[in-house]
Parts: structure tokens; C-alpha cells; sequence
């Protein structure tokens, strides 16, 4: 009889184990990054005192607070882009003109070309990208603080905390870009370089300033272990062009562009497709 207590009693505990994972899995998606508060303010101290200290002085603390009140304590699945306004407009500075480059499938990549802000100036290399680049979040709509169990994907519902943030910073950079555009596309992304629906497509497509954008330079650049899949003036970068010439844009478009190229052989300098690069890189040297 004992034995058979203590094997019910072990049951009861994994069940109850098993029953209380799932209620607190709540949503499929990552739950909120750890010590979300201080990465968030860290960030932000580290981009105006290093990464780009002409931006001028921001007060960090401020924008983190906009940026949680933007959130937390609300339902995961009701929160608006217009709930992030008010840390936009407490992080938002000057985009150089030039320097503005868009992108779809490419984020390590374009986090690399773009060097910081160096090079180019992502939505990632801005103050109000760079402070949330790779970090999850959500609040509980019960009023319990932040959930770091699991957060909704934008599959589970479109007006989630990251989704709305993500919208509203693409709709700003957009917005403020000016120059000439560039957009690094990935050639061999399945379904094609030109997602639609895609944040580029629905969101920063429509908000660019036709009076601001002197021309649009697309690079169509293949995975170095890649497919060609997608390429200038084919499949969904054809819709893209077209769609872009029928707006007024004046635009140019590359495939396998050099300079990207050359940083993807870094880490596959052996690979076929990297073979020019070797060669040339040689004749410099001699």
C-alpha cells in the first residue's frame, strides 16, 4: 500500500508540474529578456556616450520609462505602434542622408555592412532601434508586471508589444530617410528577396518622402552556401522595382554586390563563389 501511495503522490506531483508549465506558457514566443530594464538603459548609455555621440544628450531613464508605459500592465495582444510615440519622440535624432539602408531576411548581415552606424545607418543603428535590437517583451494584462515565461507571436496576434514597436520604428525611419536609399535583399531567402506582406513593403515603402529620396539602390546578395533564388529584374525584386518606378522612384539595382560580397567571404573564403575575391585580393597584394 505504501508503494502504491508514494507512486500515486509522484504522479500527482508531475502532473500538477506538467499542469502548471502549460498555464504559465501562455503564448508561443519567447518570453521577455532578462534584466530588460538595465540592457535597455545600458543601450542607451552606450549609444550616446560611444556609438554616436552626436546625437546629443538623451535622458535614459525617461526613455525607458516611455518605453515600458508603452506596454506593461496591458493585454500582450492590445498594444498599438501609436503607444510607443512617446519614446520615439524622447529617442529620436537626425538620420544622415545617405546613410539610410532598408533590408528584409538579412539582419546579422546588415548589422555587420552597416558597422555600427559607421558604414550605414540601419533602423538598428539608430537610438530608438539600437536599444531593442534582438530583445523580447510583454506585460500581463492583469496588471502583474512583465511576462518572462512567453510573449505572443505576431502569428498569435498583430498588435503584440514587439510587433507594434517594430512598426512604429520602421514607419520613423522611413519617414526621416532621405538621400539615397539603399536596401540589401537576400537572394536566396525562400519565398523570395521581397516578402509581402514584409515590414520594407507595408511599412516603410509607403512612408518614404518622394521630395527627400534623390534614388533607391537595391543589392540582391545570395547566401554564400546559398540558392540563387531571387535576382534583379526577376521574381519578387521585379514587383519591388516596378512597384518603386511606378511611385517616381528612380532606382538602380545589383546583384551580388562586391563590397557585401567580400564580407560574406570572410567566413567562406574557400567557397566557389568567393574565388573572384581571392583572386583579386591577390593581384592587390602583388
Amino acid at each position: 500500500m505504501k508503494s502504491l501511495f508514494f507512486s500515486l503522490l509522484l504522479l500527482s506531483v508531475l502532473f500538477m508540474s506538467s499542469f502548471s508549465e502549460v498555464q504559465e506558457k501562455k503564448w508561443k514566443g519567447e518570453g521577455t529578456t532578462l534584466n530588460l530594464e538595465s540592457i535597455v538603459i545600458g543601450r542607451c548609455y552606450d549609444y550616446i556616450r560611444i556609438v554616436n555621440p552626436a546625437v546629443g544628450e538623451k535622458n535614459c531613464s525617461e526613455i525607458w520609462e516611455a518605453f515600458k508605459n508603452a506596454f506593461i500592465d496591458k493585454d500582450p495582444c492590445s498594444v498599438l505602434p501609436k503607444d510607443y510615440e512617446l519614446f520615439i519622440n524622447l529617442s529620436f535624432h537626425t538620420i544622415p542622408p545617405n546613410k539610410s539602408l532598408f533590408w528584409e531576411n538579412n539582419h546579422l548581415l546588415v548589422n555587420r555592412f552597416a558597422d555600427g552606424g559607421r558604414r550605414y545607418m540601419s533602423l538598428a543603428d539608430t537610438l530608438f532601434g539600437y536599444v531593442a535590437d534582438f530583445l523580447y517583451w510583454c506585460g500581463q494584462a492583469d496588471g502583474t508586471g512583465l511576462d518572462y515565461e512567453s510573449c505572443p507571436t505576431t502569428e498569435e496576434c498583430e498588435n503584440n508589444p514587439v510587433e507594434s514597436f517594430w512598426r512604429m520604428a520602421s514607419v520613423t525611419y522611413a519617414q526621416h530617410s532621405s538621400g539615397v536609399i539603399h536596401v540589401l535583399l537576400n537572394g536566396s531567402a525562400t519565398g523570395g528577396a521581397y516578402p509581402v506582406p514584409g515590414f520594407f513593403a507595408d511599412y516603410e515603402i509607403p512612408n518614404l518622402q518622394k521630395d527627400k529620396v534623390s534614388e533607391i539602390v537595391i543589392w540582391v546578395v545570395d547566401d554564400i552556401e546559398g540558392p540563387d533564388i531571387d535576382s534583379c529584374g526577376t521574381h519578387t525584386v521585379a514587383i519591388l522595382q516596378n512597384r518603386l518606378k511606378n511611385l517616381g522612384f528612380d532606382i538602380t539595382c545589383t546583384d551580388n554586390f562586391e563590397t557585401v560580397m567580400f564580407l560574406l567571404c570572410l567566413d567562406h573564403p574557400d567557397d566557389s563563389k568567393c574565388t573572384l575575391s581571392s583572386e583579386r585580393h591577390q593581384k592587390i597584394q602583388n
